[in-house]
């Protein structure tokens, strides 16, 4: 009977010792996420039982990784909340505030800052150094070919580029210089905003002027909506979601800068494609 625990025992030893190696002897072990943008990187190259605690907006609708959350804790991006945990690691964008790397660097724990890509090469760069500092450098690689793979078929797409303007409920829209933009070359789209940076929807060009196509942020969400006054509310505005072909994009496509931006690309497009 002593033998049959010592030989189940050595074995469970074993099993162990095995996912250690795996997981990289330098991987962290006890890691707490501060906001959903880091949630995601998280998720995506920490092994769940390494998670201490995930930011409270883990599982919301416009968090891409919510499935993944589910079971593992929460904390607020509070200093002494997420210290009261003991974290080997702490990741963030812009959970805790600007200091709270300060308060982090008394006790010794590590701060993972993950950047604000405004390119899909950012996208990139950001996804290989996230997931080499979270233990994981040949699942990053992995992952970085396989956005570099889908971006080639969609290059591969043969046909003239078709106009698309992006719209939310809030009335806001993008040109040249921003992280959608960049989504829309890489879709083999041309953007109808002809002004760089963010912007109020072109009324008044939309007036005797239309895209294509309309690609369509958060409207999913119900909380974009700024107030009645919201450029989107007016029938302009209203008439190119009512006539116009739209592309939904969910939130949690765009809501932050990582790997799943290219489930976006590819419905632009073959929303695109649909439309000639």
């Amino acid at each position: 009977m002593v033998r049959t625990i010592l030989a189940a025992l050595a074995c469970l030893l074993l099993c162990a010792c095995s996912q250690v190696a795996e997981r990289g002897a330098d991987a962290p072990r006890r890691i707490v996420s501060l906001d959903y943008c880091a949630d995601q990187y998280v998720l995506k190259f920490a092994d769940p039982e390494d998670i201490l605690a995930l930011s409270p907006d883990a599982r919301k609708r416009f968090s891409y990784m919510r499935a993944e959350a589910a079971g593992i804790p929460t904390v607020r991006p509070r200093a002494a909340d997420v210290l009261a945990l003991q974290p080997d690691m702490v990741v963030r964008t812009y959970g805790g505030g600007h200091d709270i790397a300060d308060f982090m660097q008394e006790p010794g724990v590590p701060v993972v800052q993950i950047g604000f890509p405004q390119s899909i090469t950012e996208v990139r760069g950001e996804v290989l150094r996230v997931g080499t500092e979270l233990g994981k450098p040949d699942e990053a690689v992995a992952l970085v070919a396989e956005m570099e793979r889908r971006l080639k078929v969609l290059a591969d797409r043969p046909g003239p580029p078709r106009e698309v303007l992006y719209m939310t409920p809030a009335g806001v829209t993008a040109g040249e210089g921003t992280l959608v933009h960049e989504l829309f070359v890489a879709a083999g789209l041309r953007n109808f905003q002809d002004r760089p940076g963010w912007n109020p929807l072109p009324l008044e060009r939309l007036a005797y002027e239309r895209p294509d196509l309309i690609a369509a942020a958060f409207f999913e969400s119900k909380t974009n909506h700024v107030d009645n006054w919201s450029a989107a509310r007016h029938p302009v505005a209203r008439a190119q979601l009512r006539e116009l072909p739209v592309v939904a994009l969910e939130g949690s496509w765009t809501s932050c800068g990582g790997w799943f931006l290219l489930d976006a690309v590819e419905a632009l497009a073959t929303a695109g494609e649909n439309t000639r």
